[in-house]
């Protein structure tokens, strides 16, 4: 009987590609505090601000494009007799760009716009202003489609039954720090899944994984796709 995969991606997997992570030394995230571009406060402290940042990572993350990762994602999709979600915690739209489909966004998308006045959603543009109308209400409160700290992750519904379904979780290139994400390796181990983690370096739920693969998401993720495709033949 074919199985289901839940796949967890965290910045890790676009690293490669030119997209850094909170914790790089020379990267965006190093030029600003997390309070001030990462939170409702501190969008509705400085709107131009936030703007400006997550502009920069628009055309940061469109000018990028997806690595062996990112498409040995995509392949086992296609080739897996069984389901295959992929959970991203990313906003960089890689998944999409290299194939993948079946794609869930908890944290939004850099590529989407985000009305707080009606909830109203619509393709981003390359430039983002505080006082871009909504074209659904015409209202002057336009911010990316990103869920900040202190928002609630998209689609958990969706993701915890995906969870208790799963035959397979596996979680890539994630800290293992950021909740509720954190915690879904226990949520599929209650419910039998066998448990992955694929990671530069051990993160700080690694003793919660029954199964563990370290090195480079360019090197780890495709040797680990390979196996589960043969498995099926």
């Amino acid at each position: 009987m074919p199985q289901s995969i839940v796949i967890l991606t965290g910045a890790g997997i676009s690293a490669e590609s030119g997209l850094g992570t909170f914790r790089d030394e020379n990267g965006l995230w190093a030029q600003h505090r997390i309070e001030d571009v990462a939170t409702p406060e501190g969008f509705a402290r400085n709107p131009k601000l936030v703007h400006d940042f997550y502009n920069a990572r628009r055309i940061q993350s469109s000018e990028a494009e997806p690595n062996a990762g990112h498409h040995a994602l995509a392949e086992l999709e296609a080739n897996y007799p069984g389901e295959v979600l992929i959970v991203t915690q990313n906003v960089d739209g890689l998944h999409e760009k290299a194939g993948s489909q079946n794609v869930l966004h908890m944290h939004g998308t850099l590529h989407g716009a985000l009305c707080h006045s009606c909830n109203h959603r619509w393709p981003a543009p390359p430039e983002m202003a505080p006082n871009d109308p909504c074209p659904a209400c015409g209202a002057p409160t336009t911010r990316p489609d990103i869920v900040w700290f202190g928002e609630m992750p998209y689609d958990m519904e969706r993701i915890s039954n995906a969870l208790a379904r799963a035959d397979v979780f596996v979680s890539i290139g994630t800290s293992g720090e950021v909740y509720p994400a954190a915690n879904f390796v226990n949520e599929a181990d209650m419910f039998g899944a066998h448990t992955v983690e694929l990671n530069l370096e051990p993160s700080s739920s690694v003793s919660r994984f029954a199964e563990t693969h370290f090195g480079p998401a360019t090197q780890v993720v495709p040797q680990w796709v390979a196996t589960e495709i043969s498995r099926t033949k």
